[in-house]
């Protein structure tokens, strides 16, 4: 064929292939009904991510040969892709006879000029036995054996005496001698390239999900699994366009290709295509994995709800279910070394499991760490040694950062027990489990574990702030007999914080601990006090604790009561939180064991201060350790301020019986409010409340609070 008829009979091909393609894009039903119709499936297995994983190295090291026109120092740095060699050398001795046949089906008919959808349409029918992924593969396979040869040649023919013979064969000096004006159709056909890989990863990790998991009623898998066979056509439809462009090349010489701008806008328009079919099968992989990833979470969290409720003979089977199951790394680091440990340093102990959010506060930890800096300095018995591990939680629906990176290596650093190597081990199962079983919101709480890995406290960070080490082992029947020997004492409120409130309690002396961020009523109230002391004759002595809430401002009135030398009162906030949080401590423990309404004197006391905290001021007035009243602001300066009205009284019986006596008078007239607050954060919440003044249920409301004077406890 000479020169003239060449050029001839590629334009009427070029002209031909234009036509049809618009032709083909605009009447996809009835071609999909063709294709459909060729669809008949045995039961054959193809190992399709093998293969694909072959093919893919092929055409994107050939991509990349194409980006360097001329240029192959990338190849170098590229990983060879994993394979089973052996698996795939037997499985392409079966399929390799259908690879070169659609090869050459493909190469023939670009050379005819033959419509690009009846070549389509005759893969399919070659391949009509294989599923949609398989022949999705197979095609491309085939494709990469001439793309694959054609950069090969490419990238050697200088250095390579034989593939210099069979590079001119080809006419391939020509062509990269003008590579610089064929980048436009080199640049469209690797974008094709690109886009046609994509979609066959995603019909085939379509293919490959667990049916265990997703079925076809799942509407995102019948909505994907419906565009199948579609994706498939046009892919394989782009294949075969990507081939004609190659073997054009290779047999019609550069300059065809020079000459013509069709074919880069047919290969762009099916680029557009195939990225529009990739981005929906996208969307629906991701739906499909969400849903997968739900339904393996659901198992693994009945699967922890089932191991605690057996008996095991250490408690490693769970630990490594909390905390991360595989053997392939050390999961933990001991805080006091820093060096990364294995769980198997704590079986067969009492373990302690801290679960906090990356927010636990300097004032929770300070405590944390001095209580269990006494228990080691103790030198508790072996039987009776507990070792802590921090769990951190995080939502796993936020992307870790590098403040949340920074905070937790902070708090690493700062911690003396076990702490998890990382939040991110800890999954989505165990996040939930400690949620909804362990009723874990935002607050810290210490679930503990016996040696055999039994829950034997869901939270034992109540009697760990009120009792400390005292309350080992931690269980709730440690907590039960701690609480039925405790009474309604000063110490049971300021132990283990200010010694020298636990002198004066040594000395007998008279102590008002007083509360509130009123001053004005502080100033009266101390004034008062003081006025009624020396008139009595009384040794008193007041501290001021502050408040549960409001740190700004207890801050400030603390600096007041100093400057003005109203009285004494705690300069260490760290001092204040531990109070009122032992106080709190002392509710939720009572809640935990279902004990929060019993007709309890010392528990009825307890919520009394916790009310009026709420509501203005407050004072206790105890005699040593005996607790003589708990009153509300309302009542005590009243009683205090009419002191000429009962002071015979105290004179003949006493200060501390006439005080009291005087006080529930004016009470039973007042009637002050009692108002609780349970923050959702806090866990386990009671549905009923009875009031400790009347005994009667309280209602219950929703409370949106904000207070622009809180700032965070670090």
């Amino acid at each position: 064929m000479d020169c003239g008829n060449k050029f001839s009979l590629a334009s009427r091909h070029q002209l031909a292939k234009g036509n049809k393609f618009l032709s083909a894009i605009s009447d996809d039903n009835v071609m999909m009904k063709q294709i459909l119709a060729t669809h008949d499936p045995d039961d054959r297995d193809v190992d399709t991510r093998s293969l694909l994983r072959l093919v893919e190295n092929i055409l994107k090291r050939a991509t990349l040969a194409a980006d360097a026109t001329g240029s192959y120092e990338q190849l170098e740095s590229m990983e060879e892709t994993g394979t089973n060699q052996a698996g795939l050398t037997t499985m392409l001795e079966a399929l390799s006879y259908t690879i070169d046949r659609i090869s050459s089906e493909i190469s023939y008919k670009a050379l005819e000029g033959i419509d690009p959808h009846a070549t389509t349409l005759a893969i399919f029918n070659m391949l009509a036995s294989y599923e949609w992924g398989a022949k999705l593969v197979l095609t491309l396979a085939a494709f990469a054996l001439n793309y694959g040869e054609f950069w090969l040649l490419a990238q050697i023919y200088s250095q390579n005496q034989l593939a210099k013979a069979m590079a001119i064969l080809k006419q391939l000096p020509g062509i990269f001698e003008h590579s610089v004006a064929l980048k436009p159709k080199f640049d469209a056909l690797k974008d094709l390239v690109a886009a046609i890989l994509n979609v066959t990863w995603c019909v085939i990790d379509l293919k490959e999900l667990p049916s265990a998991y997703i079925s076809q009623e799942v509407p995102a898998m019948s909505t994907a699994v419906a565009h199948i066979p579609t994706a498939v056509y046009w892919t394989i439809r782009s294949i075969v366009s990507c081939a004609t462009q190659i073997t054009s090349l290779t047999s019609m010489g550069y300059e065809l290709a020079l000459s013509t701008s069709t074919d880069s806008w047919e290969l762009s328009t099916l680029a557009h295509k195939l990225k529009n079919i990739c981005d929906h099968l996208k969307k629906k992989l991701v739906l499909c994995h969400q849903y997968i990833e739900e339904k393996k979470d659901t198992e693994s969290f009945q699967m922890l709800v089932n191991l605690f409720g057996m008996t095991h003979l250490d408690n490693m089977k769970v630990l490594k279910a909390l905390i991360y199951p595989k053997d392939d790394l050390q999961p933990l680091v001991d805080g006091s070394t820093g060096q990364r440990v294995n769980l198997d340093v704590l079986k067969r102990k009492n373990v302690l499991l801290l679960i906090s959010d990356l927010n636990i506060s300097h004032d929770e930890l300070s405590i944390l760490d001095q209580l269990y800096n006494e228990s080691r300095a103790q030198g508790m018995r072996v039987e009776s040694q507990f070792e802590v591990v921090w769990i951190p939680i995080v939502d796993h629906s936020i992307k870790w950062n590098d403040s949340m990176q920074k905070r937790f290596e902070y708090l690493l650093s700062i911690m003396p027990w076990h702490i998890v190597h990382h939040p991110t081990l800890i999954s989505k199962a165990v996040t939930r489990f400690i949620g909804e079983v362990w009723q874990f919101r935002n607050r810290p709480i210490l679930v503990v574990l016996d040696p055999q890995g039994k829950v034997v406290s869901p939270n034992a960070i109540h009697m760990m702030w009120i009792w400390g080490s005292l309350a080992f082992p931690f269980t709730s029947v440690k907590e039960e007999v701690l609480w039925k020997e405790e009474t309604w004492r000063l110490e049971l409120l300021v132990d283990g914080i200010d010694p020298a409130v636990l002198n004066w309690i040594k000395e007998e002396r008279y102590i008002f601990l007083y509360g509130g961020d009123d001053i004005e009523w502080i100033r009266k109230f101390t004034t008062t006090a003081k006025t009624v002391a020396q008139a009595a004759r009384i040794p008193l002595e007041m501290v001021y604790v502050g408040k549960s809430s409001k740190r700004e401002r207890v801050k400030k009135i603390i600096t007041t009561i100093t400057t003005e030398k109203l009285g004494y009162c705690w300069q260490d906030l760290t001092m204040i939180w531990f109070f009122w949080t032992r106080i709190e401590s002392m509710l939720y423990s009572k809640i935990q064991l279902g004990k929060a309404d019993d007709c309890d004197p010392l528990m009825q006391e307890i919520k009394k201060l916790l009310s009026y905290d709420k509501e203005g001021g407050w004072a206790v007035l105890s005699k040593g350790s005996n607790v003589i009243l708990n009153g509300h602001s309302t009542t005590v300066l009243p009683t205090l301020g009419s002191f000429d009205s009962w002071k015979q009284e105290a004179a003949d019986k006493g200060f501390d019986i006439a005080f009291k006596n005087h006080h529930d008078e004016l009470q039973g007239i007042t009637h002050p409010c009692c108002r609780f607050e349970f923050p959702h954060t806090s866990g386990r919440i009671p549905e009923n409340f009875k009031c400790p003044e009347c005994d009667r249920q309280m209602e219950k409301l929703t409370t949106f609070l904000c207070c622009h004077d809180e700032n965070s406890n670090e």
